[in-house]
């Protein structure tokens, strides 16, 4: 199979449904599956005419996190994934974590089945979360001696509280999807996850793209930081929403009651 099979992208109405496309193996991680959701990303983030974009999982499961043997048949498998030339930056196991947060629209991640180790930090990565009840996450990378280093660990930090992180990484012990949600890891719980997505996509596309790209841009870098600084990024991405051209239509939308999705512009570049 190709790196281009392992993930299948389908843009309708400006939402673009990204799917792990390894269901014969539960959409284990191996390195085409890595480099492939890497040059996915990349795309997305050069499309400002996307709106939001919706990951799943093809088949039974959303992912089941690293392909052991296939990454081991090499010996350098693993350590192509961990290098990096730069110590503060991303490497490529990180990447298919951190870098959602690089593309502009929101991304929502829609798990079903197994979402375990590298599977949770993909769907750690995405804005939103939305699981079947019944789902199975877990922070698994304990059972193999190993810690977490896709970069779930930004995200896992905002989410939630420190012991609860603590102890389901010492443990890694496996969580439905209603106790990922009381433990901040998910954001809603329902029998279709597709479903609630896209009415949720749907209704982030009535508006301004520009002020949707802020948001998610401000609150990413505002969120733990200075007071000051915070201050300081609202009131200049507010002047750069207000006096772009979506901001316009959007007001001229509301007033006329007309279609508040056909008439946008592409989003600014944040």
């Amino acid at each position: 199979m190709s790196n281009e099979n392992r993930v299948e992208v389908k843009i309708k109405h400006s939402i673009a449904y990204v799917s792990l496309a390894r269901p014969e193996k539960m959409n284990a991680l191996d390195m085409a599956m890595f480099q492939s959701i890497v040059s996915t990303i990349k795309a997305l983030r050069k499309n400002r005419g996307i709106r939001a974009v919706i990951v799943s999982g093809q088949g039974d499961n959303f992912c089941s996190g690293l392909d052991v043997k296939s990454m081991m048949i090499s010996p350098t498998g693993p350590l192509k994934l961990l290098k990096k030339i730069n110590p503060w930056s991303a490497n490529m196991a990180q990447r298919v974590s951190a870098d959602w947060q690089k593309v502009s629209a929101p991304v929502i991640m829609a798990i079903h089945g197994r979402c375990w180790g590298g599977g949770l930090h993909i769907a750690l990565g995405g804005d939103i979360r939305i699981a079947t009840p019944d789902a199975s996450l877990s922070i698994m990378e304990g059972r193999w001696g190993m810690i977490p280093d896709m970069g779930g660990l930004l995200a896992l930090r905002t989410h939630c509280r420190i012991d609860v992180a603590k102890e389901l990484t010492m443990t890694a012990k496996i969580i439905t999807g209603e106790e990922a949600q009381k433990a901040g890891l998910v954001t809603h719980v329902t029998e279709n996850p597709m479903k609630m997505a896209q009415a949720l996509a749907e209704e982030i596309c009535q508006q301004s793209p520009d002020s949707v790209a802020a948001v998610k841009k401000l609150y990413n870098k505002s969120w733990i930081g200075g007071r000051g600084t915070a201050l300081m990024r609202e009131t200049l991405y507010q002047l750069r929403v207000i006096l772009g051209k979506n901001s316009k239509i959007k007001i001229h939308n509301q007033t006329h009651d007309e279609d508040k999705q056909r008439h946008f512009l592409p989003r600014k570049k944040w």
